[in-house]
């Protein structure tokens, strides 16, 4: 079967973008007012509000440290409870006018007595308990409505360990918390709900939304994507090759995956289906892709921006220690969707029905530059937030040198709109991780966690990483990336440096299996976004997702036992020879996994293969020469001319 053959007389690979409140609100300016139209103007009027708030404090200087992360939390909070109703699927009601009222005097609370909430610190008055607790049920309330049941739960659970400690198993166990003392940690400290993840969150995460929102409006996702199928499209698998350099260098704009998988895989899946590939195998690609997104520099994902203020090391340098395994997970993904087309005889599509690379460069390169001046604002010394506002500032201007990417100030408010209402699920997330951070500190649950693990391992750091591993997954199940980051990195990451992991190496350990758990069924948000546009099922593509993406789940455990990966010690020549040898047995493991190299692989064959990419990544010159002598032995044997091959392997 040919791909040619099949092809449409033009690739479309355009962008559909779901219209803002303000863009509709302006198309039909002369129709009657009502209810629904009212909503949206002040949920426009809300979300174009707060993100305007976070450029001017991004270029002009925060508000104190309380004040800036309360603002940011309550003006999420009610535009969660104006934008999502109180059941999913109905309209705007009388209970989600209740919560809005209950924000808004919450809102009140807070904003006009800022200062005296701080100054009680350590005696907390009968009214900071009571909106501390209002504002506890309110962020439970929102996260529940954003990001699911499940993370609302684990919320509850955090909090019910507070107070009932004294009824947990052996270690787990503590006296328990006086209610007060919660309250002030939560509530009037930074230590609680304002924790560092909405530190992050309020000042350099919603900045890099507000700026991809901006990217996307000005055609930079256009840009990447025609850039990828320009480069991609006629080689062999080239539609899901395409799919996956489109969708990686989208996410890094988004940093979302299911969200990412919705924009991108809308025209990705459908032309894989139509040229060839099965729905599942289409679905599964464009998860991959999207998903790894986050793991991608330079913008990835706002975990990033958390690990960076947990280990001190700036963000910038977080990104260039993550560049080679992201470029590593992106290339064996590549490689299985090559292979597999290899093997099924699948051929790329005709240069002229793809966009061209040069003229693509010519039209729609100036789109990169404010990437670019992020990258550079942050290598010369510029914070984030100083960086991310120059961007956005940048972006609007440079549309400006073509008409049909020029920012009008519709397009500039669109823009805006879009950017608060992609980070409220996200601030919701970084709110409740709050909770769990305030809880782990006041129950010292953290160094707890880390023994308990390090024992149950029986302080064998292979086996502790697999429990790590599943562990990850597990609490990552359902949850935002940002918010099972936070909660593995409190309790995983001290288990694995007490073992002597690297400390970059053990946060993006844990960060790379919260990222994939986006894959993994029963609850895999960005493989069951792809399967309902593909029409596939649900969790046969969430396993053929991580058949795919299974780099991912490698790539951790090669770092950690070669940091030098992550740019973590040794010479130039020492990350050069990891490199060089991550990239050989990353190769090796996608020729397995798909079961094609030269020609169709034989059963010994794949188990040679993959055998010999374990080996490739363990520690000591013998590890190497198995993996080596592996590729050469299979490579010799799939050339002789009395090679026995295989029956076809069915798609």
């Amino acid at each position: 079967m040919k791909e040619a053959s099949k092809s449409p007389k033009k690739i479309d690979t355009e962008i559909q973008e779901k219209p803002s409140y303000i863009e509709t609100l302006w198309k039909t300016r002369g129709s009657k007012w009502n209810r629904a139209r009212v909503l949206s103007l002040i949920i426009a009027v809300l979300a174009i509000g707060l993100s305007l708030f976070h450029i001017y404090t991004a270029g002009y200087g925060t508000l104190p440290s309380w004040q800036q992360r309360s603002v940011h939390v309550i003006w999420a909070l009610l535009l969660i409870f104006l934008l999502f109703p109180f059941k999913k699927g109905k309209e705007f009601g009388w209970v989600d006018v209740i919560f809005v009222l209950i924000t808004l005097a919450t809102a009140a609370y807070m904003l006009f007595d800022a200062q005296g909430i701080q100054s009680r610190q350590g005696n907390v008055s009968t009214n900071d308990m009571m909106f501390g607790t209002v504002l506890l049920a309110l962020i439970l309330e929102a996260t529940r409505r954003t990001n699911g049941l499940l993370m609302s739960f684990i919320g509850l659970f955090f909090l019910a360990y507070i107070f009932l400690g004294q009824y947990f198993p052996g270690a787990l166990a503590h006296p328990g918390v006086r209610y007060g003392k919660v309250i002030d940690q939560m509530f009037n400290s930074t230590l609680g709900i304002f924790s560092s993840p909405i530190y992050v969150s309020s000042t350099m995460l919603i900045l890099f939304v507000i700026f991809g929102s901006f990217l996307m409006k000005s055609g930079g996702g256009q840009f990447f994507t025609n850039f990828a199928f320009g480069a991609l499209g006629n080689k062999s698998g080239g539609p899901a090759l395409s799919a996956v350099g489109a969708s990686a260098l989208v996410s890094t704009i988004t940093g979302n995956g299911a969200a990412n998988a919705a924009i991108t895989g809308s025209f990705t899946i459908p032309l894989m289906k139509k040229l060839g590939y099965k729905k599942k195998f289409a679905a599964a690609v464009e998860a991959v892709a999207s998903q790894g997104g986050q793991i991608m520099p330079p913008i990835m994902g706002a975990s990033v921006f958390i690990m960076a203020e947990a280990t001190g090391v700036p963000y910038i340098k977080l990104a260039f220690y993550a560049l080679i395994p992201a470029v590593i997970y992106f290339l064996i993904a590549g490689f299985i969707v090559y292979f597999h087309a290899k093997r099924l005889k699948l051929e790329g599509i005709p240069k002229e029905q793809l966009p061209s690379v040069k003229e693509v460069l010519l039209k729609q390169s100036y789109l990169f530059l404010p990437i670019a001046l992020i990258i550079g604002l942050m290598i010369y010394g510029f914070s984030p937030m100083k960086a991310g506002f120059y961007a956005i500032i940048a972006t609007v201007v440079l549309s400006w040198i073509r008409k049909k990417t020029r920012m009008d100030l519709l397009k500039i408010l669109a823009a805006l709109e879009n950017g608060t209402k992609s980070a409220l699920a996200v601030i919701a997330a970084c709110a409740m991780a709050g909770i769990v951070v305030g809880a782990v500190s006041l129950t010292g649950l953290g160094l707890t966690f880390s023994r308990f693990m390090v024992d149950l391992a029986g302080g064998n750091l292979f086996v502790l990483l697999l429990l790590m591993a599943v562990a990850s997954i597990i609490l990552g199940m359902g949850m935002p990336t940002v918010s099972a980051y936070v909660i593995l990195s409190i309790l995983g990451v001290p288990a694995l440096t007490d073992l002597g992991v690297n400390l970059i190496a053990a946060h993006m350990f844990v960060f790379y299996f919260g990222v994939l758990s986006g894959l993994t069924p029963p609850v895999a948000i960005t493989a069951y976004t792809t399967a309902g546009i593909a029409g596939s099922n649900p969790n046969g593509t969430a396993l053929y997702a991580m058949r795919i993406g299974f780099g991912g789940f490698f790539l951790p455990f090669i770092f950690v036992y070669n940091p030098q990966l992550l740019m973590q010690g040794g010479n130039t020549l020492e990350i050069t020879l990891v490199t060089v040898s991550a990239l050989i047995s990353c190769f090796l493991l996608a020729a397995s996994i798909e079961g094609y190299f030269i020609q169709l692989l034989s059963v010994i064959q794949r188990i040679l293969l993959f055998v010999g990419a374990v080996g490739l990544v363990v520690p000591g010159i013998a590890g190497d020469l198995f993996g080596i002598a592996a590729l050469i032995i299979v490579f010799l044997w799939q050339k002789s001319k009395n090679n026995n091959v295989p029956k076809q392997l069915s798609a």
